[in-house]
């Protein structure tokens, strides 16, 4: 082989292709939740349907309530207590709350969760996570349901959630505890189809 060929030839690199040793975000794939003590896998990842939701729905919240705190969405760790480390949809935190949020998680009740069901989540969503939302403080959380085009708004009152209003696919969406909360339903559910929904 002459010269000018061997210096046409691609060097293989020494160094391996794998992963260097050390800590990586995304070291452990599997999603998942500790409810009351019990793990729950977050398998399959959510629908094009769900994420087309969660969009939504950040988008109105984030460019009416930023100025006021922080909005956020999941994948994100919320830690309530040993028991209970939940992904929630999306949250809100006050300015005056932002203590508990640090680099890699919440550590603590956020002012306002949003959850939007799934066939995997909807129990939990619905019963045992309301449940701990409850307990710990959360004053506003909302149950998104994509199947019927439905949300509940519960309210904490006197520590227990009561039900303060249901919305269809049309009308807005206001908060007795959170002035900037102005959620357009109909556009919220408006790329939805019955085939589509989860």
């Amino acid at each position: 082989m002459g010269h000018d060929e061997k210096r046409d030839k691609v060097r293989e690199q020494q160094q391996s292709y794998g992963e260097p040793e050390g800590d990586f975000p995304f070291e452990d794939e599997v999603r998942f939740e500790i409810v009351e003590g019990v793990r729950y896998d977050l398998t399959p990842a959510p629908t094009v349907t769900h994420q087309q939701l969660l969009a939504e729905i950040f988008v109105m919240v984030y460019h009416t309530c930023h100025p006021n705190g922080e909005v956020l969405f999941s994948p994100l760790d919320v830690f309530l207590d040993e028991d209970n480390h939940f992904q929630p949809d999306l949250v809100y935190i006050l300015h005056e709350n932002s203590s508990i949020i640090n680099a890699k998680r919440i550590e603590g009740a956020p002012d306002l969760v949003a959850e939007i069901l799934s066939p995997s989540t909807s129990h939990n969503d619905k019963i045992r996570k309301k449940r701990q939302y409850e307990k710990h403080g959360v004053k506003e959380y909302w149950v998104i349901d994509p199947v019927h085009r439905l949300v509940d708004q519960f309210i904490l009152s006197g520590g227990k959630y009561v039900l303060h209003e249901t919305y269809g696919i049309t009308g807005r969406m206001n908060s007795p505890m959170f002035s900037c909360v102005d959620i357009d339903i109909a556009r919220l559910f408006r790329k939805l189809t019955r085939d589509e929904v989860e």
